[in-house]
């Protein structure tokens, strides 16, 4: 996703916002539809997320507006929060058929793909951590006098979080693009820290359902509307009431037992 047209409200004259995705789902072949795997459509969810943030924006100063000047911390909140519909059995029921009879995605199938979410979890959660952990101390404690510490660092945070650790012959620092060309550098643990954010804010639908329009409008007044106009944290405690808890993410994908609604 990203912003063709940002919106701006300047000398009386309103310029409303245009986003666009690129999508890279497969194209249809031999007289078949193009058909979207279901990683396609979490994607597609996860950029739209993006979309409705530029989109939804309130804001008319365009350094601020959208997807503006939106805390690192904060800017992944509204994406991977859409990313929750499209694992939810309403949602599939609506968007999945089979391509050829139209027929629903049968009941037991969808069970089978949402049970997947929370296959592996903890590892993937660790192993986020272990990621975010080696990147903020590799740029905090770094020391001309001695060098990067690569490896020896690595062997540390590893030591703590790690299940399985890697053999020894292992270089992947070498290709860990997302701290060394991809932006995120000292930055990585925003991954983990928007899907924290997500999933509470997610957890405020769990009473009223995911389509209340009054918990929908809250959210788009506290979070989508504004922008980076305001703090990250100060949107989110008025949206939630209160300061971001990690324990809806756990009930989220199976390591935490689900509290009652």
């Amino acid at each position: 996703m990203d912003e063709c047209v940002g919106r701006m409200q300047l000398r009386g004259a309103l310029t409303l916002p245009v986003a666009y995705l690129n999508c890279n789902s497969l194209p249809p072949q031999d007289g078949k539809p193009a058909l979207l795997t279901h990683d396609d459509v979490v994607t597609l969810f996860h950029e739209f997320g993006h979309g409705l943030h530029h989109m939804l924006t309130r804001i008319g100063y365009p350094s601020i507006a959208g997807i503006n000047g939106v805390a690192w911390d904060a800017v992944e909140l509204p994406s991977q929060f859409m990313e929750n519909y499209a694992w939810l059995p309403e949602v599939l029921a609506r968007i999945g058929a089979h391509a050829v009879s139209g027929e629903p995605i049968p009941e037991e199938k969808r069970r089978q793909l949402i049970a997947t979410r929370s296959f592996h979890a903890g590892l993937q959660t660790l192993r986020q951590v272990e990621f975010a952990l080696f990147d903020i101390r590799l740029h905090a404690e770094y020391d001309p006098a001695r060098g990067a510490n690569v490896y020896p660092l690595l062997a540390e945070v590893q030591g703590e979080v790690a299940v399985t650790r890697i053999p020894e012959w292992n270089r992947y620092p070498h290709s860990f693009a997302h701290i060394f060309a991809g932006g995120y550098a000292a930055g990585y643990y925003s991954y983990k820290w928007a899907e924290v954010l997500a999933a509470d804010a997610f957890a405020a639908f769990r009473g009223p359902g995911a389509f209340d329009k009054a918990t929908a409008r809250r959210f788009l007044d506290s979070i989508l509307a504004r922008g980076g106009s305001r703090d990250a944290l100060e949107a989110f405690i008025e949206f939630r009431g209160r300061k971001p808890e990690i324990g809806p993410l756990l009930e989220l994908h199976g390591i935490a037992p689900p509290k009652a609604a």
